[in-house]
């Protein structure tokens, strides 16, 4: 197998790369906020997954996710001219615990970009080893990163806001987890990667100039109506609030747990950021734990809610130095406390049909959660089967589902009263485009990532298909739709995942 060094990478940074338009505003930030390195190159590296999709969108050419170059430079072989590749530093709690500085430990920033959305950063993870791996590798495998890959777009596919994958890269360079694995890159975009934990590690370190440059660069960057006013940083801090109040809405209301939500994952941007032990929930459990390391089910789905409120509280006390009032800083955090259940019963709502809001909606949704919990009902069959509900249809699609019929005929006759004077039309078609036909759930991932190990990677362009589109039918491919094998419930997903 032929190696590539690192002193070859910059041999071949010219040759034959694509010319991007290349801003780098969080390298002017300045050396405090990052290290700048090369990456580590992987050997004879190979295509696994391309969202042509997402690099139309980015203004780039067709060709240039076909390109040999291209292929090299997602990899972290070849430099890509006009970017400065590096390792942010950060901070964070974890697992509720302050873990001190952390930062970017397989995670490589090329830069940003100028695009038709909007600059764009471009992210290379699992480039190799940073100053910030600690005792880290600095690598991906395979199978996280065709999960991070599929999930990222899954969750656009849903409309919920999150960081978008452009392509995977892989290489047969062996990396040891649990297991020896083979090596990959997920090439990963955004407006911005910052974290809670950016503002937490110069926070706690009493860097507090360095503090002030980054809310700054936020604020002017991505917050401009904040400046207007009279405390601009609890405006940010408030603002922040509210886009991570609907963030979690829409991911309780899809049904989908993160499974790591430390602060150092959790975006200012109010974005779904790093993809890990995550899964959509089969049967509904309100107290299901995907991560196979959270023993003591901190992230729970049931708890994230109350998590995220939780990691707001920790990025309050991180802008306090700038805020100056704690009073003024916890006053910026109460509008989620509203925001997020008025959000998420909106979705619910919708959900169910409903395009207006009318007495006795939130018991009926509430009502609701308490069956599907009690019956352990698959959530994402019965939001699609619901569809067809009516009230002088028959119930039994729905009512199959059940094993207490009786408690669904008393939901049902409720549920029927509720849309008894819904038009039907309009109904039918909120409904569609409210409930998903497809979701990435854990057995599915797995079979394409077993396909991929073997280098057949049909599976994932197959998956990337219908999570782009998950509210579409795609004929013929109902058995991506069905319920899961059982073998899935033994599928365990943990941090390394």
């Amino acid at each position: 197998m032929t190696s590539v060094t690192d002193a070859s990478i910059a041999a071949l940074a010219p040759a034959g790369s694509t010319r991007l338009s290349w801003l780098n505003s969080f390298a002017g930030l300045g050396p405090d906020f990052y290290t700048e390195l090369q990456p580590t190159a992987l050997p004879s590296p190979y295509w696994v997954g391309k969202n042509r999709g997402l690099a139309r969108e980015l203004g780039l050419e067709d060709t240039w996710l076909e390109s040999a170059d291209t292929l090299q430079a997602l990899t972290g072989n070849r430099v890509l001219p006009g970017s400065r590749p590096l390792a942010s530093v950060y901070s964070g709690h974890q697992f509720g615990v302050w873990a001190g500085q952390l930062g970017d430990g397989r995670a490589l920033l090329l830069g940003e970009i100028d695009t038709p959305r909007g600059p764009h950063e471009i992210q290379l993870k699992g480039a190799g080893k940073t100053p910030y791996s600690r005792m880290g590798d600095g690598r991906a495998v395979l199978r996280s990163s065709i999960r991070e890959f599929l999930c990222s777009e899954a969750m656009h596919g849903l409309g919920i806001p999150t960081t978008r994958a452009l392509c995977v890269t892989g290489s047969d360079a062996a990396v040891r987890r649990e297991e020896i694995e083979t090596a990959a890159v997920v090439t990963r975009t955004a407006p911005s990667f910052i974290r809670f934990g950016h503002f937490e590690h110069f926070s706690y370190n009493d860097q507090h100039a360095q503090l002030k440059t980054l809310a700054d660069y936020v604020i002017d960057r991505f917050y401009p109506d904040c400046r207007e006013a009279s405390q601009p940083y609890a405006a940010l801090l408030e603002a922040v609030s509210e886009r991570t109040a609907h963030l979690m809405a829409a991911w309780q209301a899809v049904g989908f747990c993160h499974g790591v939500m430390n602060t150092d994952n959790m975006s200012i941007l109010g974005l779904t950021i790093d993809y890990g032990p995550f899964q959509f929930l089969d049967a509904f459990d309100p107290g299901h734990i995907c991560n196979h390391s959270d023993t003591q089910g901190r992230y729970a789905y049931n708890r994230q809610p109350n998590m995220a409120y939780w990691n707001l509280f920790c990025l309050g006390q991180a802008l306090l130095p700038l805020i100056g009032n704690q009073e003024q800083a916890l006053a910026a955090l109460e509008p989620y406390k509203t925001i997020f259940p008025d959000a998420l019963q909106a979705r619910m709502r919708t959900k169910l049909g409903l395009a207006d809001e009318q007495p006795g909606d939130k018991e009926l949704v509430d009502a609701t959660f308490r069956m599907l919990a009690a019956n352990k009902t698959d959530y994402t069959i019965f939001w699609r089967r619901l569809n067809g509900l009516t009230p002088q249809s028959g119930h039994e699609p729905v009512r199959d589902l059940f094993f207490d019929r009786e408690s669904f005929n008393g939901w049902a006759l409720q549920y029927s009263e509720r849309i008894s004077h819904v038009d039907i039309g309009l109904r039918a078609d909120l409904m569609l485009k409210n409930n998903p036909k497809f979701v990435l759930r854990n057995h599915l991932g797995e079979e394409a990532i077993r396909a991929a190990k073997l280098k057949d990677f049909s599976g994932v362009d197959t998956l990337l298909a219908l999570l782009q589109a998950p509210f579409d039918e795609h004929a013929g491919h109902d058995s991506f739709a069905g319920f899961p094998p059982d073998w899935a419930s033994s599928i365990e997903i943990s941090c390394s995942s």
